[in-house]
């Protein structure tokens, strides 16, 4: 095991899409360096300091949020004498993001009172008006050809369906929705899934005409959807609710097949494998480290020399939990987030009253595979093409996270 030496860093950071790169924010600079060697590709200068990196789809270009200023800067790594900035002047710029052809900026402006859409190839720009979110309520076709745009006008939720060859308005519709959450183009571009905010339990399955293909509702009172999320396969449809379940729809009849409770207690019968991390002190007389490491062993003398395994537990158990105060708002409890195998066999999910502790669901068998207790709470899932491997990312320990590769 070889480490690298210390690199200065102020803020985001980000791979590129093709994984040849690494682009790092070092307070109003943007550093490129090369994954293999780590090597300084090309250095950009901003016009203050950068808050948000993202590259292009097509690695190609890359953008630079200077949220303070505000304004957006875009550079090219083809042609570092190219750059580009964007500011909208009083209407400021609250958030950006490619388009799939890349060579389109898409950028929100404060209070949400439009979307603007920039191309870097001929520099125009088309204006969509009353956006419903920030960040959210932007969502693409798997082919990059349309874009479903969620907006509000008249105390009323809208979905606007954009061409992005020519960034025309094709259509728009209303949802019954009384202050919609977001939405999502289905992997197989078929159909958009639209959710309402946790005050109302509500999921809506629309066609891209705008015909209304399904409506589900779990409960009526209570908070309701926390997040929802498409299989690879496009055939289910995973619905995470504030009670602390996961439910699963099919795509013919739009019904719940299947519905997962996350209790603090598992007992059997239960066919499931329990993993627990657990520390065990390193032999460091194997590794090749640097005297920088060892400078920074002594002086954190309780994290150094510790390497983490997997300890399998008996059923019965029961799992780190807490329970939210009820006088306060957004209560740290349901299904915020999940993530699916890539040939949608299983599905992996994380209640916030136990965030510490993952789920592995399997959809074949409408059972539960797996159990993860981690040390620290987990703060992302991702689930690459090889299946059943999990990359499990945990909240920062000390100055920087952990990676762990698990085998479900």
């Amino acid at each position: 095991m070889e480490f690298t030496e210390a690199y200065k860093q102020t803020g985001s950071y980000a791979f590129s899409s093709n994984a040849r790169f690494l682009a790092v924010a070092v307070d109003y600079r943007l550093v490129i360096r090369d994954v293999l060697s780590l090597k300084v590709v090309q250095l950009f200068s901003c016009l203050d300091k950068i808050t948000y990196i993202e590259w292009a789809p097509d690695s190609e270009y890359i953008l630079c949020g200077l949220y303070k200023k505000p304004m957006i800067q875009a550079w090219s790594l083809t042609q570092p004498e190219w750059t580009c900035k964007i500011d909208e002047g009083p209407a400021g710029v609250a958030y950006a993001r490619w388009s799939p052809d890349s060579r389109h900026i898409l950028t929100t402006s404060e209070f949400q009172l439009r979307l603007t859409v920039w191309s870097l190839v001929n520099t125009a720009c088309i204006h969509v008006q009353w956006p419903k979110h920030i960040s959210k309520g932007v969502s693409f076709t798997k082919d990059g050809k349309f874009a479903a745009v969620c907006t509000r006008r008249d105390c009323k939720d809208y979905v606007n369906l954009l061409s992005c060859h020519t960034w025309e308005i094709m259509g728009v519709f209303a949802v019954d929705t009384l202050d919609l959450a977001d939405g999502q183009w289905s992997p197989d571009d078929s159909a958009i899934v639209i959710w309402d905010s946790p005050l109302d339990y509500k999921v809506l399955i629309y066609s891209p005409d705008g015909r209304c293909l399904a409506k589900y509702q779990a409960y009526e009172s209570g908070l309701g959807v926390k997040s929802v999320s498409w299989s690879p396969c496009s055939q289910f449809l995973a619905v995470g609710s504030y009670d602390q379940m996961l439910r699963v729809l099919n795509h013919l009849t739009w019904k719940v097949f299947a519905e997962f409770v996350h209790p603090s207690a598992v007992r059997g019968p239960c066919c499931a494998a329990i993993f627990k991390e657990v520390d065990e002190k390193l032999d460091m007389s194997e590794l090749s480290l640097g005297d920088d490491f060892f400078q920074y062993s002594n002086d954190n003398a309780s994290e150094a020399h510790i390497q983490v395994r997997y300890n399998v537990l008996e059923i019965p158990i029961n799992l780190p939990s807490q329970k939210p105060p009820a006088d306060k708002p957004n209560p740290k409890q349901g299904i915020s987030l999940m993530s699916w195998s890539s040939d949608s066999q299983y599905i992996c999910t994380r209640n916030d009253s136990m965030p510490t502790v993952l789920w592995i669901w399997d959809i074949n068998h409408l059972e539960l595979a797996a159990i993860l207790v981690q040390k620290d709470p987990i703060r992302m899932v991702y689930v690459p093409h090889v299946n059943v491997w999990f990359y499990v990312l945990e909240a920062p320990t000390y100055t920087c996270g952990q990676l762990q590769v698990l085998i479900a």
